[in-house]
């Protein structure tokens, strides 16, 4: 009895302590520098998302925070490496709508559970996926590219930042509700892949908006339709998937700041209180709507239900469109 009783009050008082503690290593975090994992290649959203914040984070909160890009795998490779680490506030990661939506919807053995083994901290920003084509294609609008692939089955390829990126999947939905065929050329990151596209080695591809735009805008490919069910005021002569006849058609690409699961609540709220404050500075609000996004910045708790939402819907877009792919 006196045996449970000590050990019943050793407990309560490592309690305490762990308690007691939370504040304390929130005030002194962080004293070294943080490192944000990016499971994507630089250039990708999820690059430009988490160097855009990194430096307003660094200057608030007195140490670098790093981006170490780990592409691969759809996001795989890097989110598995961020779930592994230390969950002790000096290693996130900037995840998207492929490695912690996507990749979480449709592969059944991936290394890593989103919703058990990640704490979200913010959402940052959103943006539209954007259909584009090489200017070798003959085609100038999504309607003359489905046209186009129908006549022509089998013989189009097109590209993607990855098999399980929002940009590939937004691809397979777009087969399988209209029918057509194309080869998939997956590549590491939405820059090479990009290239291809500009030389004309692939005809035609969906992909995040930011990388994209300048592109777009330099005449170098051509834009046929953005994935979002509004235009986006970036290319408002640009139109959407669901007016050029395939109605109801929408997938939004996003980026969002996450912990290992068992990091410190306090340093999960200190965190998040300066990507708001980061997320409504003018210049970062600027930057991104030049790219088509928009700063979203919500709380952790509504990020998990955003984080739950998404994975149930393309669970749904899987399932209805028969989307299958093979774990990495």
């Amino acid at each position: 009895m006196l045996k449970r009783s000590l050990s019943c009050c050793a407990s309560a008082i490592v309690a305490v302590m762990l308690t007691s503690l939370g504040p304390a290593c929130a005030q002194s975090w962080p004293d070294r520098p943080v490192t944000v994992i990016v499971p994507s290649p630089a250039g990708d959203g999820s690059d430009i998302a988490a160097r855009l914040i990194n430096e307003k984070l660094r200057v608030a909160l007195g140490q670098p925070f790093v981006v170490e890009n780990r592409p691969g795998a759809g996001g795989v490779i890097g989110s598995a490496a961020a779930a592994k680490s230390a969950p002790d506030g000096y290693t996130f990661i900037m995840g998207n709508a492929g490695s912690h939506g996507i990749n979480a919807a449709i592969y059944a053995n991936i290394p890593y559970d989103v919703m058990r083994d990640f704490v979200p901290v913010s959402l940052v920003y959103r943006a539209p996926n954007i259909f584009i084509a090489s200017q070798k294609l003959p085609v100038s609008s999504m309607s003359e590219l489905i046209a186009y692939a129908k006549a022509n089955p089998g013989k189009l390829s097109f590209a993607s930042g990855g098999a399980g990126s929002s940009a590939h999947m937004s691809t397979e939905y777009l087969k399988a509700l209209t029918g057509i065929e194309a080869t998939h050329v997956p590549y590491r990151g939405a820059g090479p892949a990009l290239n291809d596209i500009v030389s004309g080695q692939v005809e035609f591809m969906a992909v995040n908006l930011p990388p994209a735009i300048g592109l777009v805008k330099s005449g170098q490919i051509k834009p046929l339709a953005v994935t979002t069910l509004k235009r986006t005021p970036v290319l408002p002569d640009v139109p959407t998937v669901d007016e050029s006849g395939v109605r109801g058609f929408e997938t939004v690409a996003w980026f969002g700041l996450l912990a290992p699961s068992g990091v410190p609540q306090t340093i999960v709220e200190r965190l998040h209180g300066e990507i708001a404050k980061a997320c409504a500075a003018k210049d970062v609000q600027e930057k991104l709507a030049v790219l088509g996004g928009e700063t979203v910045c919500n709380t952790p708790a509504e990020f998990r239900d955003y984080l739950a939402a998404d994975i149930a819907r393309w669970k749904d877009v899987a399932a209805k469109a028969s989307i299958k792919i093979q774990a990495p």
